[in-house]
């Protein structure tokens, strides 16, 4: 009978913990896993799931609301005010990261970040104005200098960009995307990761993207190693001006290569890697995630950096070399961007809170979730891939491995030279080099990345070097 309680009471305990804290149970279950090496790893994550299922409608709502409601948030806008205009927003922002952050025990850094930009070196601002930026980090337990970001714009704007007194509620452009971040700081911060997260809202991407440029150099100055910038701009509207309404795709832009990398640039004139940059890496792996958790959405993956003749916060990262993408709606309806509030030939302009599907955000929100998640909760990607079969039958790759503690081994990852996405991938074990016999290289295109017992991958990593 003793043993018959105590077990019971074992039962219990268990019971209330898993309760409590599942996210913390679960990767212990997976540390566990991870301790068998060799092992293929799990095929997939039901932490992901949960991710999903915790996303909510209804606070992205209630967020787009609060955002709309200040009237205008434009980077030129009123300052002081406590209830409209772009300070006004900023400070709700901040209040909101650090509401989750004391709901999680104090588990986000929060801060500004600012920075002046001035009148005389930019033709879009009239006067000399202060960018600041909302940053919320989660930091990482064994890889705290490796950053994944998720970023969002604070600011909006009416049909003169230059405008910062008349209405511009920016529901979808980019109240959608803010108030997607914060929903997975809300989501994400029940949970814990090896790499840190960064939740962001920038600034002054009106004008000219400076909130990014200004947290880009921020990030390269201070040495952070960035996985991923996710970019989200405008996730709410599934109504395009095309005619075409659609809530179950979303496009994620990437560029192919970083154009100022003289390696990435050899790649693309000797190894054929003229798709295969490490943003375009990001991409697929947002696609495959989404393909794998996901019922009824598709991401369609664009291969250019931005949509024609335009730009988003993804690019101030491109630029100093840190992968970065775009994620935002397939089908854009342009009377509801960048619109001064009004009816003109029976036609309603201006992005309102009407204009915003809050379901679709969701979505969207919850597919930014578990990218992050998964990239945080992955080994780091290995490092100098090389690869050799010149004039052979078979064709070799070699790699430096990661220092990582859940690490379980490697996949090799191909492809036709013509596929979008990487076709063929094989688990080959905790090993530096793998060689595919009677494969010949110059028919194929390869890349490796590192795996846990999770099922969690880093990005593939396409070669840089040639093996002698």
């Amino acid at each position: 009978m003793t043993t018959l309680i105590r077990t019971a009471r074992l039962a219990t305990i268990v019971a209330i913990l898993l309760a409590l804290c599942p996210s913390r149970v679960a990767a212990q279950d997976s540390d566990r896993r991870g301790v068998e090496r060799g092992e293929a790893p799990a095929a997939q994550d039901d932490r992901l799931f949960a991710i999903i299922d915790s996303v909510s409608a209804s606070r992205i709502e209630s967020d787009i609301r609060a955002l709309a409601g200040f009237g205008t948030r434009s980077t030129l806008s009123d300052t002081a005010s406590t209830t409209r205009g772009i300070g006004a927003a900023r400070r709700w922002i901040k209040e909101e990261f650090e509401r989750i952050s004391a709901a999680c025990g104090a588990c986000l850094e929060v801060r500004y970040q600012r920075t002046m930009v001035l009148a005389a070196e930019n033709r879009r601002i009239p006067a000399d104005v202060e960018v600041v930026n909302v940053i919320a980090i989660l930091r990482g337990e064994t890889h705290p200098d490796s950053y994944v970001i998720m970023s969002g714009d604070i600011d909006s704007r009416p049909s003169d960009g230059s405008d910062g007194t008349s209405d511009s509620p920016g529901a979808n452009d980019n109240a959608s995307g803010m108030a997607g971040v914060i929903e997975a700081a809300r989501v994400l911060s029940q949970y814990r990761f090896g790499h840190t997260l960064v939740f962001a809202g920038l600034s002054g991407e009106e004008q000219g993207l400076f909130g990014g440029a200004h947290m880009a150099e921020e990030a390269r100055t201070a040495g952070w190693h960035i996985v991923a910038a996710l970019n989200n701009d405008m996730i709410g509207n599934i109504e395009g001006l095309d005619g075409v309404i659609d809530n179950t795709t979303f496009r994620v832009f990437s560029e192919p290569v970083t154009p100022f990398d003289a390696d990435a640039m050899r790649n693309v004139r000797f190894f054929g890697g003229e798709v295969d940059g490490t943003s375009r890496q990001i991409a697929r792996y947002v696609d495959r995630l989404v393909d794998r958790y996901f019922t009824n959405l598709d991401a369609m993956m664009i291969y250019r950096l931005d949509r024609f003749g335009r730009g988003g916060h993804h690019r101030p990262f491109n630029d100093v070399g840190f992968p970065g993408v775009r994620i935002m709606e397939a089908h854009e309806n342009y009377t509801r961007q960048h619109q001064d509030i009004r009816v003109e030939d029976g036609i309603e302009y201006g992005d309102v809170i009407s204009g915003v599907n809050f379901g679709y955000a969701a979505k969207l929100t919850g597919v930014n979730a578990i990218t992050m998640a998964s990239l945080a909760w992955a080994p780091p990607a290995p490092v100098d891939v090389r690869i050799g079969g010149a004039v052979r039958p078979s064709t070799r790759l070699a790699w430096t491995k990661v220092d990582d503690p859940g690490v379980i081994g490697y996949i090799v990852h191909w492809r036709p030279t013509t596929e979008a996405q990487w076709t063929n991938a094989r688990f080959v074990g905790d090993v530096d080099q793998f060689t595919f016999e009677n494969v010949v290289i110059d028919n194929y295109l390869f890349g490796v990345s590192s795996v846990n017992a999770g099922g969690h991958q880093s990005p593939v990593v396409f070669p840089g070097g040639t093996i002698r």
